[in-house]
């Protein structure tokens, strides 16, 4: 029996992806091992959104490549975002690699292996089958787990490589993705988040294009043994309030949205080729504060040609929108996009400053916003227990897992992972908040 080992970089959905290849893995006989000393075939799931995570993926290849020192049995593949987009680079520069898989191609898994063993260096990169009903391994905890809905992208932002990556917006049909989540309930899952580049568009390229993630959602909170379910990643110009009714209204689902924004100046976001005005972003920001919803998103500093008036608007509306979640990165200049030819590109100094006085304005809105929670209760799920602290740890239905703070527990029992109590706020900081658990769910 062959053993695996394999190291996956990157967002959510990629996780996903390599959770489908060591499904298919072990379905076949393989044994997965963490240690990659004892593996006979190594796999990196790589990224190559932007350049710092194309680093991270070389780093890991060159990491992986030197446990092949001595073993010329052993294999190593690439899989994944920037084996999709540099093939022949990675090919020609690291002669360790052993096949390359692209993002398209995992149907081709053992094709690729099969060929590898005969002596080639097979690569596989076309446009294949998106979606894969394939077992999976999870990498998350087992009751909690990421369900991609679509691939691809048709928003082509001037900033983004996801489209020259992963081509254009393709829908995952709705009765496998309601399939694959009653399978999960079964295998003991009972947080399911659904995630895609753009989740708020899901259906748009089923029968008559309407927008189907309320339909979703409706479906997989139906489902016996689930009891959270949340989405990730929607766009300001497909957010209906359909959808924010169906979020709103279904007990299950999260009342949190994603909302990745990028910018309110209307000349950046109309540069960013980014569809919707600052006056649509309002609007829909003050229709999810009508319904209850809480705000994550996500802004770009630095983009080029932005001015120190324009992130100034930004600052103004980041004070004014106070959102509960805020993530933010420098802009950078992706190869193949439009915004990497523009001019007037800003000086990484300049970028790193404005990223700092973002983020230190944010930190405070975070701690009002955490501190209003103080005396209220809720439901958490117990993620764990921290040796250094002695406390269990974590969240409540306004946690994304693995992009928001944490709720600290004080018990007078034992918690065990996987585990709902219900817990009153008793502290906050900028990003965590401390609670004390009240009993054990019904």
């Amino acid at each position: 029996m062959k053993k695996i080992g394999l190291v996956s970089l990157g967002c959510a959905k990629n996780r996903v992806d390599s959770e489908n290849m060591l499904g298919m893995l072990r379905q076949k006989g393989y044994e997965i091992v963490s240690d990659p000393a004892e593996a006979d075939v190594l796999f990196v799931n790589t990224c190559g959104f932007i350049e710092s995570a194309k680093e991270e993926s070389i780093d890991a290849i060159f990491e992986m490549a030197q446990y092949k020192k001595g073993r010329r049995d052993k294999k190593l593949f690439v899989t994944g975002c920037l084996a999709q987009r540099y093939p022949e680079a990675l090919l020609s520069e690291i002669p360790e690699i052993d096949g390359i898989l692209g993002v398209a191609e995992y149907s081709r898994l053992f094709d690729m292996m099969d060929a590898a063993e005969r002596g080639d260096r097979p690569c596989y990169t076309a446009n294949g089958a998106r979606f894969l009903n394939a077992p999976r391994v999870l990498t998350t905890p087992g009751y909690s787990a990421y369900v991609k809905i679509s691939d691809g992208c048709d928003n082509r932002c001037t900033y983004c490589a996801i489209p020259l990556i992963r081509g254009g917006y393709s829908s995952r049909p709705f009765d496998d993705i309601v399939s694959e989540c009653r399978t999960l309930a079964a295998e003991g899952v009972t947080e399911i988040t659904l995630i895609a580049q753009d989740t708020s568009r899901y259906g748009c390229d089923l029968g008559d294009g309407h927008y189907l993630l309320p339909e979703l959602l409706q479906a997989v909170s139906d489902i016996e043994g689930v009891h959270w379910v949340r989405v990730l990643y929607c766009y300001p110009d497909s957010t209906e309030d359909r959808l924010l009714d169906a979020i709103r209204d279904l007990p299950k689902v999260a009342p949190y949205l994603d909302l990745p924004l990028q910018h309110i100046d209307d000349d950046l976001l109309k540069a960013m080729n980014r569809r919707g005005s600052a006056d649509w972003i309002r609007s829909r920001i003050a229709e999810c504060r009508r319904r209850g919803i809480i705000l994550r998103t996500t802004m770009i500093v630095g983009f080029p040609g932005e001015t120190d008036a324009q992130f100034q608007t930004l600052l103004d509306f980041v004070k004014e929108a106070r959102f509960e979640r805020l993530g933010a990165f420098t802009y950078s200049a992706e190869e193949g996009t439009a915004a990497a030819r523009m001019p007037n590109q800003v000086d990484e100094a300049v970028k790193n400053a404005r990223l700092d006085q973002l983020m230190m304005l944010q930190q405070a809105i975070s701690m009002e916003a955490n501190e209003a929670r103080i005396g209220t209760e809720c439901e958490v799920l117990v993620d764990g227990f921290d040796e250094e602290t002695g406390r269990f740890y974590g969240r409540s239905l306004l946690e994304a897992p693995e992009t928001d703070g944490c709720v600290w527990l004080a018990a007078d029992r034992e918690l065990t992972p996987g585990e709902y109590v219900m817990a009153r706020i008793t502290g906050a900081d900028a990003y965590d908040l401390v609670g004390e658990v009240m009993g054990k769910r019904e």
